[in-house]
């Protein structure tokens, strides 16, 4: 099953408010969230990293609004490793089923935990991502995305100058 049909059938299961929206298949976040008509800091960048040391290895799904950046240092802290890196395309289609740019902020991956900034629920109502296919994207509600995903939140965004 494609990561799309998994993601449907997860929302629809859970009787979710969100709408599928089909448009170009587009690489940067301020493109996507022009097609949608969305707020950039509306969508949910999501992330695959590895995070390493301490004893810690771990493959990680970081999801935050996309206009943020991450600290990979923060992250690995917030998870009790010394560093953190992304991780390889072949790696990112392995545990996601997804090409870079597509990616949800959804795990379906028993090995990839899913982490989110505590930040990405508290801005907006409605929450922008694409659906596993870099043609299709999601509108979700947020309080929706928070009780069907349960992420694990913790605070890794680079900070602001």
């Amino acid at each position: 099953m494609s990561t799309f049909d998994q993601l449907t059938a997860l929302l629809d299961g859970q009787q979710a408010r969100y709408r599928v929206m089909e448009h170009a298949a587009m690489g940067k976040c301020e493109d996507v969230a022009a097609l949608r008509g969305t707020a950039l800091g509306q969508g949910a960048k999501a992330l695959v990293c590895h995070v390493k040391g301490n004893g810690v290895k771990q493959h990680v799904l970081a999801v935050l609004p996309a206009d943020k950046q991450a600290d990979l240092s923060r992250l690995a802290s917030a998870l009790g490793g010394l560093r953190a890196s992304l991780a390889s395309p072949a790696e990112v289609d392995k545990l996601t089923g997804c090409v870079f740019g597509a990616i949800p902020p959804f795990s379906f991956h028993p090995d990839l935990l899913l982490v989110a900034d505590p930040s990405l629920l508290t801005r907006y109502d409605e929450l922008a991502f694409n659906a596993g296919l870099l043609e299709k994207s999601m509108v979700l509600n947020t309080a929706d995305y928070q009780r069907i995903a349960a992420p694990t939140l913790l605070s890794f965004l680079r900070e602001e100058a």
